[in-house]
Protein backbone atom coordinates (compact mmCIF):
# COMPACT_ATOMS: atom_id res chain seq x y z
CA UNK A 1 0.00 0.00 0.00
CA UNK A 2 1.34 3.38 -0.96
CA UNK A 3 0.86 6.30 1.42
CA UNK A 4 0.36 9.52 -0.51
CA UNK A 5 -0.48 13.11 0.39
CA UNK A 6 -4.18 12.54 -0.31
CA UNK A 7 -4.32 9.70 2.23
CA UNK A 8 -2.52 11.78 4.87
CA UNK A 9 -4.94 14.65 4.23
CA UNK A 10 -7.95 12.32 4.43
CA UNK A 11 -6.75 10.88 7.75
CA UNK A 12 -6.06 14.38 9.08
CA UNK A 13 -9.58 15.46 8.13
CA UNK A 14 -11.12 12.41 9.81
CA UNK A 15 -9.13 13.11 12.98
CA UNK A 16 -9.88 16.85 12.74
CA UNK A 17 -6.15 17.66 12.69
CA UNK A 18 -4.12 20.15 10.71
CA UNK A 19 -0.48 19.63 9.75
CA UNK A 20 2.14 21.85 8.21
CA UNK A 21 3.76 20.70 4.97
CA UNK A 22 6.80 19.42 6.89
CA UNK A 23 4.66 17.55 9.44
CA UNK A 24 2.63 16.02 6.63
CA UNK A 25 5.81 14.71 4.97
CA UNK A 26 7.02 13.22 8.28
CA UNK A 27 3.65 11.58 8.94
CA UNK A 28 3.59 10.19 5.40
CA UNK A 29 7.04 8.68 5.93
CA UNK A 30 6.11 7.24 9.34
CA UNK A 31 2.88 5.73 8.02
CA UNK A 32 4.71 4.16 5.10
CA UNK A 33 7.25 2.57 7.45
CA UNK A 34 4.45 1.20 9.67
CA UNK A 35 2.56 -0.26 6.73
CA UNK A 36 5.74 -1.84 5.37
CA UNK A 37 6.38 -3.41 8.77
CA UNK A 38 2.83 -4.80 8.99
CA UNK A 39 3.16 -6.23 5.48
CA UNK A 40 6.33 -8.04 6.60
CA UNK A 41 4.45 -9.42 9.61
CA UNK A 42 1.75 -10.77 7.30
CA UNK A 43 4.41 -12.85 5.51
CA UNK A 44 5.34 -14.77 8.68
CA UNK A 45 4.07 -18.35 8.68
CA UNK A 46 2.09 -18.82 11.89
CA UNK A 47 0.19 -21.94 10.86
CA UNK A 48 1.97 -24.10 13.48
CA UNK A 49 1.67 -21.54 16.28
CA UNK A 50 -1.11 -21.98 18.82
CA UNK A 51 -3.21 -18.87 19.44
CA UNK A 52 -2.30 -16.95 22.59
CA UNK A 53 -5.48 -16.51 24.60
CA UNK A 54 -3.92 -15.18 27.82
CA UNK A 55 -0.57 -13.56 28.47
CA UNK A 56 -0.25 -15.42 31.76
CA UNK A 57 -0.83 -19.08 32.50
CA UNK A 58 -2.52 -18.09 35.77
CA UNK A 59 -6.30 -18.19 35.64
CA UNK A 60 -8.66 -16.62 38.20
CA UNK A 61 -6.13 -16.20 40.97
CA UNK A 62 -8.05 -14.64 43.83
CA UNK A 63 -7.24 -14.10 47.47
CA UNK A 64 -9.17 -16.08 50.03
CA UNK A 65 -12.44 -14.41 50.93
CA UNK A 66 -12.06 -13.78 54.64
CA UNK A 67 -13.74 -11.38 57.05
CA UNK A 68 -11.37 -8.89 58.68
CA UNK A 69 -12.03 -6.38 61.42
CA UNK A 70 -12.63 -2.81 60.35
CA UNK A 71 -12.62 0.66 61.86
CA UNK A 72 -15.62 1.26 64.08
CA UNK A 73 -18.10 3.97 63.18
CA UNK A 74 -17.14 5.95 66.26
CA UNK A 75 -13.43 5.83 65.43
CA UNK A 76 -14.09 6.92 61.85
CA UNK A 77 -16.31 9.80 62.92
CA UNK A 78 -13.63 11.04 65.36
CA UNK A 79 -11.62 12.20 62.32
CA UNK A 80 -14.47 14.27 60.87
CA UNK A 81 -14.40 18.04 61.32
CA UNK A 82 -18.17 17.87 61.83
CA UNK A 83 -20.34 14.80 62.35
CA UNK A 84 -23.50 13.44 63.91
CA UNK A 85 -23.70 10.11 65.70
CA UNK A 86 -24.14 8.27 62.39
CA UNK A 87 -22.52 10.19 59.52
CA UNK A 88 -20.11 12.91 58.39
CA UNK A 89 -21.61 16.37 57.94
CA UNK A 90 -20.39 18.31 54.93
CA UNK A 91 -21.18 21.82 53.76
CA UNK A 92 -24.05 22.19 51.31
CA UNK A 93 -22.65 22.99 47.87
CA UNK A 94 -25.63 22.44 45.56
CA UNK A 95 -28.28 25.14 45.35
CA UNK A 96 -31.85 24.54 44.22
Amino acid sequence: MEVNDALVQQLANLARLEFSEQESKEIRSDLQRMITFVEKLKEVDTSNVAPLLHVSADYNVFREDAVHSSVTREDALKNAPEATTEYFKVPKIIKK
